[in-house]
């Protein structure tokens, strides 16, 4: 009798991870003074603060900050009416609650200003939520900011659900000073903020000290303590980074501003979602994980150079912005800068003055969110449309050029520039491992690109995490690349060493569990429990113990979001805590039923524990909430096929087909069930359709032998 192979995700989920009581409002505490303090000494920085997207961050809604129109106007979407209205000077919006059911809710806060303004509101336990719904300044209509979604209540994308969340998602870098205070047992926020939007501290830090020895003049200015402007790109990056980024945060409390990144916040890789297999951005990634890519980071470029902090503006106009440092007299900061014309058209090769000659049109394509909101690449890359091309990523050129190929594209540039160095944009070895290519050659070739310690750290570390799962660095390399300067790349380092033997493996890791980094340590004390360690020698014990209290401290930090507990969840299981393991994945589907990767390790777990009936029980209530998701149908026909239902397991291996008929699993899976039937003909037909469409898929060793097998 053929057996199924259950399948198994524990392995990647390991990889992951009136002002109401609740809502107390402005603490005023630890050393803040607010923004207006700041305003005598410096006029100029806080007229042009005023104008600044920072300083409309967050706002309370009166006549002055709503720019939406709230004269009973309404819209409709999906058949749910939201009508916005006004009374007793307060702004209100109707439309469907949690519970499906039409409801009025008061404007709390206004966010934003250009060129879209959301609202957020009240529901229940001082939980704000961020409407859906948004205000277009310059079209001046309301509109939906997900058309094609259709959220149900009760879904976790529903504008009540937690990715909704203000204080989860959004609030860390809307205010200043700000504390979740999230109370997990009670899910309920009380939550504190030194200012209510992006002020002056949000960047500098609290002014007290700084005030009073400007009165005093006595000893030294604190603020002297964090140098930012140009030159000083370290400590602009921990300043602007972490709410420029997308990233997790290791603490309810928005950290003292300068604190190094890695110690507070994981920075989100080059992960597929989010980026092309080329670096360029895919989903909204606000900007650090673009600009640590680039050749200007990496020659100490910083944010100030191109942009003036306090009104938040370029510092110059059009390719101004540029010429200050590519241009003929170069810049003395920038010595190792080629001094050449590039504002002409013997650069640009378009006509003098147009869109096309601007250089961010080439060099910092823009790709729009929240479908009015166009933001720029701070990748800085050459046009490059074969890269491109071979990337399925967007070609700036063919984007104008829409009725040219790629190729025209590149035999143009080559024309044009025959001698262009295009090395360090060079993700051809990490663009073939991402595009599934598994060969000796590719993997050979990135592990080259991984151990070249002049290619930007972040696209090093994204590429150790992806070649974990391969298991082909060396003790040797892994060496290397755990000793690495960059954080980002030890970090990484740790989860790529699992197919090196344990011993040696933990040897490696111990290290790590003493790096000056927090995100470093967590990591190696979450991949030596995973080695099966319970404990380790008394000299080493305690910063293991340390690294994985770090770990479990980040992620309740983060307890509201379903992700954590699914990270949670993944720790326990790898130090074969069952009952923790469920309460986590338990927890996970509660703030979000459609984490399906929840439902199947709690489906796993139950049945693994000789409870069958409780699997059943998960993939039904996980089914419920994501009735046409194919992992979850597959899993509920596997369960049924192990209890040698065979019918009823390739009922749902239908379903599987008609929700995806494109997935060779898929059919993988049918010819398994009809294997198990015994029906030869029925199982050949659904590989064959398998094998059609991914050629060379693997088929378990007992199926190719039952397909074989005479008749």
């Amino acid at each position: 009798m053929l057996m199924l192979r259950l399948r198994l995700i524990v392995a990647a989920l390991l990889c992951v991870l009136a002002i109401p009581v609740a809502w107390a409002g402005e603490a005023g505490s630890a050393g803040f003074i607010g923004s207006a303090a700041c305003a005598d000494c410096h006029a100029s920085e806080a007229t042009a603060w005023a104008r600044s997207d920072h300083a409309w961050a967050l706002k309370l809604p009166d006549a002055q900050s709503v720019l939406g129109d709230f004269d009973a106007t309404s819209i409709t979407h999906n058949g749910v009416v939201t009508r916005f209205t006004t009374r007793d000077g307060k702004y209100y919006v109707e439309t469907e609650g949690a519970d499906g059911k039409a409801a009025v809710f008061e404007v709390r806060y206004t966010v934003g200003h250009r060129p879209l303004q959301q609202y957020l509101v009240e529901t229940d336990k001082g939980r704000l939520q961020v409407l859906d719904l948004a205000w277009d300044v310059n079209a001046k209509t309301w509109f939906h900011l997900y058309p094609d979604q259709h959220a149900p209540p009760g879904d976790g994308l529903h504008w009540t659900g937690s990715y909704k969340n203000w204080q989860a998602r959004c609030a860390t870098c809307h205010q200043t000073g700000f504390d979740k205070g999230f109370d997990f047992p009670a899910r309920t926020y009380k939550s504190h903020w030194a200012e209510l939007t992006v002020g002056c501290e949000a960047c500098h830090g609290p002014g007290e000290a700084h005030a009073g020895w400007v009165k005093s003049q006595a000893g030294q200015d604190p603020y002297k303590k964090l140098v930012l402007g140009p030159g000083h790109q370290a400590a602009e990056l921990d300043v602007c980074g972490p709410c420029h980024a997308r990233r997790e945060a290791f603490s309810q409390v928005q950290p003292p501003a300068g604190s190094a990144f890695d110690d507070h916040y994981a920075l989100a890789m080059l992960t597929p979602d989010l980026y092309f297999p080329d670096g360029q951005q895919r989903d909204e990634v606000f900007i650090l994980g673009s600009f640590l890519q680039s050749k200007m980071k990496a020659k100490g470029v910083t944010c100030s150079n191109c942009h003036e902090p306090h009104g938040g503006g370029l510092v110059a106009e059009g390719n101004a912005v540029c010429t200050q440092c590519h241009s003929p007299a170069g810049n003395d900061a920038f010595p190792s800068l080629r001094k050449a014309e590039f504002d002409s058209p013997e650069h640009h090769h378009h006509k003098a003055g147009s869109t096309a000659a601007q250089c961010v049109t080439c060099h910092m394509p823009e790709r729009s969110y929240m479908l009015v909101d166009p933001r720029r690449d701070h990748f800085f890359r050459r046009p490059d449309p074969l890269k491109s091309k071979a990337s399925g990523a967007p070609d700036v050129c063919t984007g104008c050029h829409s009725g040219k190929t790629a190729d025209w594209a590149a035999e143009q540039i080559l024309a044009w520039k025959p001698a262009g160095d295009r090395d360090w944009q060079d993700r051809s070895a990490f663009a073939a491992f991402t595009n599934g290519d598994r060969s000796a050659k590719a993997i050979a070739d990135l592990t080259s690109y991984i151990l070249d310690t002049q290619r930007p750290a972040i696209a090093r570390a994204t590429a150790l995490t992806a070649l974990g799962s391969a298991g082909s660095l060396t003790v040797s390399d892994a060496e290397r690349v755990l000793q690495d300067k960059d954080p980002m790349v030890r970090a990484a380092a740790t989860g790529a060493l699992r197919q090196i033997a344990v011993q040696d493996r933990i040897a490696l890791l111990m290290p790590l569990l003493n790096d000056p980094s927090r995100g470093v340590r967590q990591q190696a004390a979450v991949e030596i429990a995973g080695a099966g360690v319970a404990m380790l020698p008394a000299s080493d014990d305690a910063a293991y113990r340390k690294g994985l209290r770090e770990f479990i401290e980040a992620r309740m930090a983060n307890a509201d979001t379903p992700e954590s507990h699914v990270a949670l969840g993944g720790l326990a299981l790898s130090r074969r805590q069952w009952d923790e393991a469920q309460q986590a994945f338990t927890t996970a589907t509660g703030i979000d039923p459609q984490m399906t990767s929840a439902w199947l390790v709690l489906a796993q777990l139950a049945e693994a524990r000789g409870n069958v009936k409780g699997a059943e029980e998960a993939l039904t209530s996980g089914l419920a909430a994501s009735p046409s998701n194919v992992d979850m149908l597959l899993a509920r026909g596997d369960l049924d096929a192990r209890r040698q239902q065979f019918d009823a397991a390739l009922g749902w291996y239908r379903r599987a087909q008609a929700a995806d008929p494109g997935r060779p699993d898929v059919w993988v899976a049918s010819a398994i069930g009809f294997a198990l039937k015994g029906d030869r003909v029925a199982a050949a037909t659904a590989a064959q359709r398998a094998r059609d469409l991914a050629p060379g898929t693997a088929l378990p060793p007992e199926l190719e032998q039952f397909l074989a097998s005479p008749q």
